[in-house]
C-alpha cells in the first residue's frame, strides 16, 4: 500500500472522487449509531440480572455483624462489602470506605471538600491564589470536567507507553506548591488502554511534593477489566508502595463496580491511609447517615468473593472481546501502511485510542456524524476540550451490537481516509 503522503496531487484527487462516492452511498443508508460513551451493551447488563433475585422479600437482610441493612447506620460500609471491594482493590478492608453508586461522585466530592475545607487541616484551596492539577493526556474527560468546574488550572502531561511522563510530573510537583493533585487511570487507561509500569508506580510513591496537601487521584476504574485470560496487564499496588516509600497519605485510590454490575447502580469505594480515611469520615458524618446497605448486601450475596468477581468479568470479556477485535481488524486491514493513523491494541478496559494525522480529528468525527455515527467529541480527551494537535479520537466499542459496530467501523475508516486526503490536498 502506498502512503497517502507519497501520492501525487492527481492520485489524491482521483482517490478523493472515489471516497466521495462511497461516502454518498453510506449517507444514503440513513444509519443512526451511537458510539459516544463507554457504556456496557445490553447483553452485558443481562449477565448481572441474577442480582435482582438475591434479596427476595423473605431473605435475611442483616449483615454479618447483625445490623439490619434496611435501616440507618454503618457509615463506611458493611464489613463484607469492605472485604469484597478491598480484595478487588488489593487493600486491607481497614483501608477502605464504601460509598454510594458512583466513584466519579466521590472524586467530585473530594475535590469540592478540598476547595471548601482543605485537606487534613491545610488551607482550603478556595483561599489560595492559584490551584493546579496535572492531567495526563489523552485522558478521561469527566476528570477534567471536575477540575474545570472548580476553576482549577489544568496542566497537560503527555502519556508515554509506561504511563504519564514522570520526569515532568516529578519536576512540576516538587517545584510548585500550587500543584495539588494529578488525575490517573493507572490500568487500561481511558482512552489508550495503557497500564502504568512498575517504575512509574514506584516513582509516584516516591514523589516529593512542594504542597503538603498534594494527592494522587488514582482512579482504578478498570482494575479487573481484562479482555484476555492469558494476556493481562499487571499493575503494582500503589497504597503499599506509598507506605513503603514513607509517603502513606499521598494517594486516594478510587474504584467501583460500575462496569462490573450495573453502571449507576453499582457500589463505589475509596482506599487510602488511615489518616486520609479519618479526614473523609469527618465530613461523611455530616453528609450522610450511611449509603445504600441493601445494594452493598446485594453485591456481596451475588458475587460472594473475588473469585466470583473474576468469573463474572470473564463473561463480560467474552461479550466485548469480539467487538474490540473486530474494530482493530478493520483498522489494521483498511488503514495499515497508509500513514494516516495509529491506534492502540489494549488488553483490557473500555476504549481504543486513535491518533489521526495532525489537524484531522474534528473533521473525522464531524464526517462520521454526517454519515450517522455519533462518536466522542474530538478534543474530549484533553482539558478544556482542546487537543493541541487535533488528532486524538476515543473509540468506544462496547455499547453497539456487533452488526452496528461493523457498520460504524466501516464508516469510521472511510471518514479517516476522506479527512486525510482533504488535509493533504489543502496543504
Amino acid at each position: 500500500m502506498m502512503k497517502y503522503s507519497e501520492m501525487s496531487r492527481e492520485e489524491l484527487l482521483a482517490l478523493k472522487k472515489e471516497l466521495d462516492q462511497q461516502f454518498a452511498e453510506i449517507k444514503a443508508q440513513g444509519l443512526s449509531l451511537d458510539m459516544s460513551r463507554g457504556k456496557p451493551g445490553t447483553d452485558q447488563l443481562d449477565i448481572s440480572m441474577g442480582m435482582m433475585d438475591v434479596l427476595a422479600n423473605h431473605a435475611d437482610l442483616k449483615c454479618e455483624t447483625g445490623v439490619d441493612c434496611r435501616n440507618y447506620g454503618v457509615i463506611d460500609g458493611i464489613p463484607e462489602a469492605k472485604r469484597l471491594l478491598g480484595d478487588m482493590s488489593e487493600v486491607d478492608p481497614d483501608h477502605i470506605i464504601i460509598y454510594g453508586n458512583s466513584s466519579l461522585n466521590v472524586m467530585f466530592d473530594t475535590v469540592a471538600r478540598s476547595m471548601t475545607h482543605g485537606v487534613m487541616g491545610h488551607t482550603p484551596w478556595c483561599k489560595l491564589d492559584k490551584v493546579k492539577f496535572l492531567c495526563p493526556v489523552p485522558g478521561y474527560d469527566r476528570h477534567f470536567k471536575i477540575t474545570e468546574f472548580f476553576g482549577i488550572e489544568m496542566i497537560n502531561v503527555p502519556m508515554l507507553s509506561t504511563g504519564p511522563d514522570m520526569d515532568m510530573v516529578e519536576k512540576l510537583v516538587s517545584e510548585d506548591e500550587a500543584v495539588k493533585g494529578i488525575w490517573c487511570v493507572p490500568k487500561y487507561s481511558n482512552p489508550q488502554g495503557i497500564t502504568y509500569s512498575k517504575e512509574t508506580v514506584e516513582r509516584f510513591a516516591r514523589l516529593k511534593p512542594a504542597a503538603p496537601d498534594f494527592r494522587i487521584y488514582w482512579d482504578n476504574a478498570y482494575s479487573i477489566h481484562h479482555l484476555y485470560d492469558d494476556n493481562q496487564d499487571f499493575l503494582v499496588e500503589i497504597l503499599g508502595e506509598c507506605a513503603k516509600a514513607g509517603n502513606p497519605d499521598i494517594v486516594y485510590k478510587f474504584t467501583s463496580t460500575s462496569k462490573v454490575s450495573f453502571p449507576g447502580s453499582g457500589i463505589a469505594a475509596v482506599a487510602a491511609s488511615k489518616a486520609n480515611l479519618e479526614d473523609f469520615r469527618k465530613y461523611m458524618q455530616i453528609q450522610t447517615i450511611g449509603h445504600d446497605k441493601l445494594n452493598q448486601l446485594r453485591h456481596v450475596r451475588f458475587f460472594k468473593n473475588l473469585e466470583g468477581l473474576h468469573a463474572h468479568m470473564r463473561k463480560h470479556a467474552d461479550l466485548i472481546r469480539p467487538k474490540f477485535e473486530m474494530v482493530i481488524d478493520t483498522l489494521d486491514k483498511e488503514l495499515s501502511g497508509l500513514g494516516i493513523g495509529e491506534w492502540t491494541k489494549p488488553h483490557g478496559g473500555y476504549f481504543i485510542s486513535f491518533e489521526s494525522m495532525e489537524g484531522c480529528a474534528k473533521s473525522i468525527v464531524s464526517k462520521a456524524k454526517e454519515a450517522g455515527v455519533v462518536m466522542t467529541g474530538a478534543g474530549a480527551t484533553y482539558p478544556y476540550g482542546k487537543d493541541p494537535k487535533d488528532s486524538n479520537i476515543r473509540i468506544a466499542p462496547t455499547y453497539p451490537t456487533t452488526e452496528e459496530l461493523e457498520a460504524a467501523a466501516k464508516v469510521f475508516v472511510l471518514c479517516v481516509k476522506l479527512a486525510s486526503v482533504e488535509k493533504l490536498l489543502a496543504e
